[in-house]
């Protein structure tokens, strides 16, 4: 494979040359990408009203490899006839997640019966009519509903309804297998679970922390902030246990200047141990604590648990925090003395900290060692969780969770006249538990790949094909409906984002609601999803109720939705308007621009972490990671090679050359990786600058090997903390 030096730069030039020639020509895909929609990627939240390459702040060619691949996948031809009619199950998994991303779009409904071993064509009256049926003869508590953060508010919105007037409250989406654990535990601080700044902090900040999260692969266009800030004279420390060579050289197209002189990214790289984030966050804490270095009248005036936090801080020995997170006294010493020299910091974190049963208390240290010198609650200062799919945190806004607010619950009650079902709801892992009990008989996925994203891959395929009845709707196929269909399954094919014919809105990480325009379809046959939920309900409740408690067919209006989304979701006012004012806004009471936080006392809380132990007695075992690589968006796998980590393939594990050596392995060697969970055979070994003891595989491929151990308090599974054996 070829060998690149820095990430970004002509490569990624390159490569958006090269898929824009073939998803039909430059001209088309920048069309496409310029169009007033939000972009389909990343939480980043790039385009809306001002179009596709702008960013919050108004700045052009925003746009990054990421975002050239998912309109690439939607550019492409529809699903052929032939591949369509001879579905066979069989055959469908033997196919890689890249090739059935690429095999076409879907247009027509597709349908596996019960006992056929394919899927086959069928219209969409036979398809609603069946939806429908289905749901009628299930019993709601044996249901449940699953969201991914591609779909729209309007569309998240409107189907958690029908959920729980259909009477279940099991409502979840894909942020509980990915940063539940960044909700839970800043809202346990602050009383919020989201970023407490703006894009525009990023351009205040003069120090930057990137802690268990690459941008370079999962963020791209976060990279030319973070250029930009070390262009100005800011610091940037990156804490990851994999030296990635995107966050030490990046060169960003959209930047000549970049481009020409490839500026370093970080100042400081320490690489702990897998699960030694506490012990450092601790450590960090310590030295600042010693030094004096601490915010003293912000910590009496705005913050809660500062002398439990201080106690427990001091009495944790130099022994146990050295050792617990692999790195040395001076190593931390000299992230102290960035940390101290900041005026304002930020924090970032992704799924490296929150893939771990202790991921609440992972972002709860972060979270302490901001509060420490109050970097939180002003300008330029604070804590941003980098969420991934565009509308995730959206989808979380409208309420797509098993337990609703009690300010969000009377809302919706009061407002539609309704009355909600208070029966306890069960989160995405215990809906796969309850489906493996045969306790599920139909699930509605809104689109992502449920089945993927799951630990433990054969459990996850054992539970979902106990179920009686799956429907998904989707754009693309996915090795879910390979693997994660039930006994009975049906496909229902989608409009993408940019396809929609009334206008939608998504959710940014930084808080910030943006209206996305639609546009022409690209294929007969896919349609709207409020459409088919609206349609759906307007069915499944007629029947019920004479007249129905909701005007489902108004229902099918995107501005009736943002009407009701208005008066029900607290900070969402403006949305009601949105589609007249074109105008959008920043959502109420959750950036932190100043020391009063939406907890009952307006005080953030400290809390007392306890410092995991992730030492492994036995020498011949690993802890393991799973990472994505430049080349995959989430489940989705769009080249079969990393080109930052140099590999050409995906079947491999990456290792520290002394763990090579000690364990008499040789490179290219292929080897069987074992954990208590399950086995991957023809596994090739290759060396990366990892830190020894631990070790990195591709996800999803690896999650044959993560267990379902999951943090408790988010029920986030622990996909960064997988111990492994090597056997040849």
């Amino acid at each position: 494979m070829a060998v690149v030096h820095n990430g970004g730069g002509w490569p990624a030039v390159w490569y958006v040359l090269n898929q824009a020639r073939a998803s039909g020509g430059v001209a088309s895909m920048v069309k496409a990408l310029r169009s007033p929609n939000t972009c389909k990627t990343c939480a980043l939240g790039m385009g809306g009203q001002r179009g596709g390459m702008v960013n919050e702040l108004g700045h052009d060619l925003e746009f990054c490899k990421k975002s050239v691949q998912a309109m690439a996948a939607d550019m492409q031809p529809a699903l052929p006839h032939w591949f369509a009619d001879g579905m066979k199950l069989d055959s469908l998994r033997q196919l890689s997640s890249r090739e059935l991303e690429h095999a076409g779009r879907l247009v027509q409904p597709l349908l596996r019966a019960a006992g056929d071993d394919r899927y086959r064509p069928v219209s969409w009256p036979d398809a609603m009519d069946l939806l429908v049926d289905k749901l009628r003869a299930t019993a709601p508590e044996e249901s449940f509903f699953y969201f991914s953060g591609r779909s729209s508010n309007e569309a998240g919105f409107l189907l958690q309804l029908v959920a729980r007037l259909y009477g279940t409250n099991n409502v979840h989406n894909c942020s509980y297998y990915c940063h539940q654990a960044s909700g839970v535990g800043l809202g346990s601080v602050i009383g919020s679970g989201t970023a407490t700044v703006t894009l525009a902090d990023i351009e205040r900040c003069d120090l930057l922390w990137l802690i268990g999260a690459n941008p370079s692969s999962n963020h791209p266009r976060l990279m030319k902030s973070i250029v930009e800030l070390r262009r100005r004279g800011g610091k940037v420390i990156v804490i990851n246990p994999m030296r990635e060579l995107g966050l030490q050289r990046f060169r960003v197209p959209s930047d000549p200047r970049s481009m020409l002189f490839g500026p370093e990214v970080c100042d400081l790289y320490l690489q702990p141990r897998i699960g030694g984030d506490i012990a450092l966050l601790t450590a960090l804490a310590r030295i600042a604590l010693e030094r004096g270095d601490v915010k003293r009248s912000f910590l009496d005036d705005h913050v809660e648990g500062v002398q439990e936090y201080v106690e427990h801080v001091m009495t944790q020995s130099w022994h146990d925090l050295r050792f617990r997170s692999g790195l040395s006294r001076q190593e931390m010493e000299r992230a102290a003395d960035l940390y101290g020299a900041s005026k304002g910091s930020i924090f970032c974190w992704a799924m490296g900290l929150t893939h771990h049963v202790h991921g609440v208390q992972n972002v709860q240290s972060v979270a302490n060692l901001a509060l420490l010198r109050g970097m939180v609650g002003r300008p330029g200062a604070g804590l941003l969780p980098l969420r991934g799919h565009s509308n995730v945190q959206g989808m979380g806004s409208m309420g797509v969770t098993p337990a609703l607010k009690a300010r969000f619950f009377d809302n919706l009650q009061d407002h539609l006249g309704v009355e909600l079902p208070t029966t306890p709801g069960l989160d995405t892992m215990a809906c796969m538990e309850r489906a493996h009990a045969d306790g599920i008989r139909t699930a509605f996925l809104l689109g992502g790949n449920l089945h993927g994203s799951n630990p433990h891959t054969e459990y996850a395929t054992e539970a979902m094909s106990k179920i009686n009845f799956t429907v998904t709707l989707s754009t693309t196929l996915n090795t879910g409906h390979a693997w994660g269909a039930g006994q009975e399954a049906l496909i229902l094919p989608v409009r993408a984002r940019d396809e929609e014919d009334q206008p939608t809105t998504q959710e940014s990480m930084f808080n910030f609601v943006r209206l996305s325009d639609g546009g022409p379809t690209r294929h007969d046959g896919p349609r709207g999803e409020v459409e088919i939920i609206a349609e759906l309900a307007e069915r499944l409740f007629n029947s019920r109720d004479n007249p129905p408690p909701v005007d489902w067919t108004a229902m099918r209006r995107h501005g009736h939705i943002r009407q009701a989304i208005a008066a029900v979701v607290p900070g969402y006012g403006a949305i009601g308007p949105i589609g007249q004012t074109r105008q959008e806004f920043q959502i109420d009471g959750r950036t932190f621009h100043q020391p009063r936080f939406a907890t009952p006392s307006g005080r953030a809380r400290m809390h007392p972490v306890s410092l995991p132990d992730n030492a492994l007695s036995d020498e011949s075992r690993l802890r393991l990671m799973t990472m994505r690589s430049e080349g995959q968006f989430n489940t989705v796998v769009y080249e079969e090679g990393d080109l930052y980590r140099g590999q050409e393939r995906r079947d491999v594990i990456l290792m520290n050359i002394d763990d090579i050596t000690r364990l008499g392995l040789r490179l290219d060697q292929p080897v069987t990786v074992v954990s208590d969970t399950g086995r991957l055979e023809g596994i090739l070994v290759r060396q990366a600058p990892i830190t020894a003891g631990d070790a990195a595989m591709y996800f999803p491929e690896a999650n044959v090997l993560a267990s379902r151990r999951v943090d408790p308090r988010s029920r986030t599974p622990a996909f960064k903390d997988v111990v492994v054996t090597i056997q040849t």
